[in-house]
């Protein structure tokens, strides 16, 4: 019997079928000042995935030289993240990891990356969180201020009439509030926290944090406008503010004047109770309030 022929053992139009699997996205934060900020993991992850994804890679290039990190930079910033993400897509469905960073911080909090990591989820690509700086976190940690519930607004509208009525709407949340400011912006904007919030609001500027000028003042809003207005200097670097959110006020306080009118003319017509009731029914005030208004207005 002759020996079979290698084709007749497989036949050549037969082949081998190999899966690559996908790389991983990961969303790296850098310092926002002091270097030494920078985790352990960050620094392998940057120095081993193909390609990092930067907003500014001028800016980017100066980091990784600093920890000698060789990994190559491609521009990803808010002008280009749409329409350039096929081409982390494509490094990330031939295999390879991708790091994405911002110029500092968290990348996505008020930085770019939002498109990008959208489009990679889409994808059914694993997205990865390398946690770190974040300058709103930092600044609540040492604000003083209630930090259980708290919202973070970002960068208010530039223009004047755009900021206020975005501080009109959360005028009265109870939650505190957490802003990015620009330093040319910063003074009119306090000014107008105080105008919207009143001057007895507490609020914190904190600037700079992590670097050498680092700056965390806390005072109501009409003497930290005076005290950065005073100082040139708090008018520089990058700015977190925060304010303490809205407290309900009680007693005559919470009850508006009309409310206070009609409550006054019952009483002079009917008992305590009955004034109350029939108060609340007219307004919409609570009665349970304005029964107590009524006996400390009687008392």
């Amino acid at each position: 019997m002759s020996a079979l022929s290698i084709n007749e053992v497989l036949p050549v139009s037969q082949s081998v079928v190999t899966s690559v699997q996908p790389g991983t996205l990961y969303v790296v934060a850098t310092p926002i000042g002091n270097l030494d900020d920078i985790s352990a993991r960050a620094l392998r992850i940057l120095r081993e995935v193909a390609l990092i994804a930067a907003e500014d890679t001028r800016h980017s290039v100066r980091l990784l030289q600093h920890f000698g990190i060789e990994t190559p930079l491609a521009a990803c910033h808010e002008h280009n993240e749409r329409e350039q993400g096929g081409r982390f897509l494509a490094r990330l469905q031939a295999g390879e990891d991708v790091a994405l960073i911002s110029d500092a911080g968290t990348p996505l909090i008020s930085d770019p990356g939002y498109h990008l990591v959208r489009q990679v989820r889409a994808a059914g690509y694993p997205v990865v969180p390398v946690p770190g700086a974040c300058a709103l976190i930092a600044a609540l940690s040492a604000a003083g201020l209630p930090s259980d519930r708290f919202i973070f607004e970002g960068f208010l509208p530039a223009k004047a009439a755009g900021r206020r009525a975005r501080l009109e709407q959360v005028r009265e949340e109870p939650r505190t509030l957490i802003f990015y400011e620009a330093p040319h912006r910063i003074l009119e904007c306090l000014e107008d926290m105080r105008s919207v919030f009143g001057e007895e609001r507490p609020a914190l500027l904190a600037r700079e944090l992590t670097k050498t000028f680092e700056t965390l003042k806390g005072l109501p809003l009409a003497e930290l406008c005076t005290w950065v207005a005073a100082d040139s200097n708090q008018q520089r670097g990058e700015c977190v503010v925060l304010v303490a959110g809205w407290q309900a006020p009680e007693g005559e306080e919470a009850v508006n004047a009309d409310a206070l009118r009609v409550l006054d003319l019952l009483l002079a017509e009917m008992p305590l109770k009955r004034a109350a009731a029939l108060a609340a029914e007219i307004t919409g005030v609570r009665k349970n309030l304005l029964y107590q208004v009524a006996l400390q207005r009687q008392g």
